[in-house]
């Protein structure tokens, strides 16, 4: 009996020491909180650097929160409910605009185009642009990227999006598909993987992307306020490293080792699915390669804006992004 007792009393002090350990392992980790805008394939780097283990080789412990919309997004980094946001870089304007004592920097870049894509709801041969004019197109929120992104390709190819076609676009964001499948819309600008879904289900046929069409923008960024990042530097810049890791491994990897990595955070979508969205969105060079946000594509930016009637004033590159981490890291 003494045998059992002792036995249970040294299994019990080293459960409790690996325990301890684990919690120790926990509390030598920084916990960043980041808030995606979205779940999307779109931004698969970030998905890779968590399921990787890139952020923990950094020494941080990274909850992500998806907040759903770039208005509450904004509100939650505005409002300490989370550290560093990624979402359109548009949002740091409206913010700056209205004079923000401690507005949001964009310190690193995730996607470096528009991410949706054009669907028809019937199957059309040689597709041109003008296909459009006369039809019901079923678009995105006006003041968003993507409404404006999709406006300014429209107009890129001569068509008024206001005069020459009917514009939906006061229908919210996740019930846009359900809107076309259930019978809305000649055309109608999807994100991946729904895009991709709506053809293998015969709903609609992708036709266009608005990616390749629209130029190198810095769609969807990271940014954080600018106290935080003067107070967390070296938290920032463990932060970039993961991600310029895990954006160098997304381009190096081949689609189906990428969509292995990031299918635990896609439950509704099959693993071919994901490999094929992957593959299509690095082939149109979706996925940015490295953190720097560019300054020619930080003022075309402002040019869609102005196009859509969306830009309140005219920032300089040099007040609203900070290149000097991402340009350390990539330097290394």
């Amino acid at each position: 009996m003494k045998l059992v007792k002792y036995g249970l009393l040294i299994f019990i002090l080293l459960t409790t020491a690996f325990l301890a350990a684990c919690s120790s392992d926990n509390d030598d980790l920084t916990e960043v909180r980041v808030g995606e805008v979205t779940r999307s394939i779109f931004y698969a780097p970030q998905y890779v650097a968590l399921s990787q283990g890139f952020f923990e080789d950094e020494g941080l412990d990274v909850d992500l929160t998806t907040t759903w919309g770039g208005d509450t997004t904004m509100t939650t980094l505005l409002s300490d409910g989370i550290d560093i946001a990624l979402v359109g870089a548009e949002t740091s304007i409206y913010v700056y605009a209205q004079e923000a004592n401690d507005p949001a920097i964009n310190f690193a870049q995730l996607t470096q185009t528009d991410g949706t894509f054009l669907v028809s709801r019937e199957p059309v041969e040689n597709f041109e642009w003008d296909d459009l004019k006369g039809s019901t197109f079923l678009g995105q929120r006006a003041g968003g990227m993507p409404q404006m992104v999709g406006e300014f390709v429209l107009k890129q190819h001569g068509i008024d999006p206001h005069n020459e076609l009917e514009l939906i676009q006061n229908i919210d964001f996740g019930n846009i598909p359900s809107a076309f499948a259930s019978g809305t819309g000649d055309y109608v600008q999807l994100f991946e993987p729904q895009a991709t879904q709506f053809e293998e289900d015969g709903i609609g046929y992708i036709v266009d992307s608005f990616g390749t069409q629209s130029g190198n923008i810095p769609y969807t960024v990271y940014m954080a306020k600018a106290s935080y990042l003067d107070k967390n530097s070296e938290t920032i810049e463990k932060f970039t490293r993961a991600l310029y890791r895990a954006q160098q491994w997304v381009q190096e990897q081949p689609a189906d080792v990428v969509a292995k990595a990031i299918v635990d955070y896609f439950e509704d979508t099959s693993l071919e699915t994901i490999e094929q969205v992957v593959e299509r969105y690095r082939d149109q060079g979706s996925y940015a390669e490295a953190p720097l946000l560019q300054e020619e594509a930080w003022y075309l930016l402002q040019e869609i804006m102005e196009e859509a009637g969306e830009l309140p004033m005219e920032v300089p590159y040099s007040d609203l992004v900070d290149t000097d981490v991402s340009t350390k890291i990539m330097n290394e």
